[in-house]
């Protein structure tokens, strides 16, 4: 089923992990896919592996943190396709791993700008185009450390946490114009991001996702494609009933 058949599709970060496959899925559906990242190489790969596989993409440099950017890259996939259906507000780093009181203001402030200034930026822009069109589906990337709490990279899960917060509120702001706005969030999902935490551990990398699986009731940490499913699915008409919710996936993790 190509239940996105015709939709104009932007995904920030969509360079690697639950980004790019997010991309790869949304063209699979049927929609025209702008893979917006600040790593071009890695994202025109992505373009190429979808337009070989007969979908249809493009890649625009774009750092979220820039709001003459994030202005420009919008307009131009209007102009390059008419209009602007889905955003996927997915751009995100970890940051600083250090207590809170370790942490520097230029640690924090640097996660805010890409995981909360960036969401709120590119709604910002993209609300007017969705006005446009008539209606529109924003998807904004939370985590489950968005809902519970755990001790470490402190910034990343505030910043989650307010991701959370913003979509209710532009949910409830924008329903009567027919934006949807909703949040995903993820378990443990094994992408460059959650690599690099091993990385950064006392512990191989193979020791902490073996670790990592063993905290699933599900028994393994997920892949992007896991999320990207999720993705689609409330981009799609299939939600049209569906704003302000949060979709959790994540094995069970904060089931428990």
């Amino acid at each position: 089923m190509r239940g996105l058949e015709g939709k104009i599709c932007v995904v920030t970060g969509g360079s690697h992990g639950i980004g790019a496959a997010t991309c790869r899925r949304l063209a699979e559906e049927g929609a025209k896919v702008a893979v917006t990242d600040v790593v071009d190489e890695d994202g025109e790969a992505v373009v190429s592996g979808i337009t070989s596989a007969g979908g249809e993409a493009a890649y625009w440099h774009l750092d979220v943190t820039d709001e003459d950017a994030v202005r420009d890259v919008l307009g131009q996939v209007k102009a390059t396709w008419g209009q602007l259906d889905v955003i996927v507000n997915n751009a995100g780093i970890a940051g600083a791993d250090k207590p809170t009181d370790q942490v520097d203001l230029d640690e924090w402030s640097k996660v805010m700008d890409v995981n909360v200034k960036g969401v709120f930026l590119c709604t910002k822009h993209a609300v007017p185009l969705m006005r446009e069109a008539g209606a529109g589906s924003i998807i904004n990337l939370s985590s489950i450390y968005g809902i519970v709490g755990a001790p470490d990279i402190p910034p990343y899960h505030a910043s989650k946490g307010a991701v959370r917060e913003m979509t209710k509120t532009d949910a409830v702001l924008y329903a009567k114009e027919k934006i949807r706005v909703n949040s995903v969030h993820p378990g443990f999902i094994w992408t460059p991001l959650v690599e690099d935490l091993a990385e950064r551990s006392d512990k191989s990398v193979e020791a902490f996702r073996a670790e990592l699986d063993s905290l699933h009731p599900i028994g393994h940490v997920g892949a992007p494609e896991d999320i990207a499913a999720g993705i689609a699915y409330l981009a799609s008409d299939d939600a049209r009933f569906v704003t302000g919710a949060e979709l959790v996936i994540d094995g069970g993790y904060i089931a428990k």
